[in-house]
């Protein structure tokens, strides 16, 4: 299992600020990241890509429903 650091997250395109990123956990639109130590957290890269993953989905349903109504 990969554990991604918050450095990470930008090199796979995710260059939210630590305090957005905070928010959007809270929130439930974010995977809750894991605590490693008493002041480190990762989040794990699978959970992270299947975030991802659902952002291009959600793109492209919009896309076709965008098609669909004209």
């Amino acid at each position: 299992m990969q554990v991604l650091s918050y450095a990470d997250l930008k090199s796979r395109g995710i260059r939210f600020s630590r305090q957005w990123i905070h928010q959007l956990v809270l929130a439930g639109k974010f995977p809750k990241p894991i605590k490693l130590g008493k002041a480190t957290t990762g989040f794990v890269a699978r959970e992270v890509d299947q975030w991802i993953e659902a952002r291009i989905a959600e793109r492209d349903r919009a896309q076709i429903r965008g098609r669909e109504q004209r």
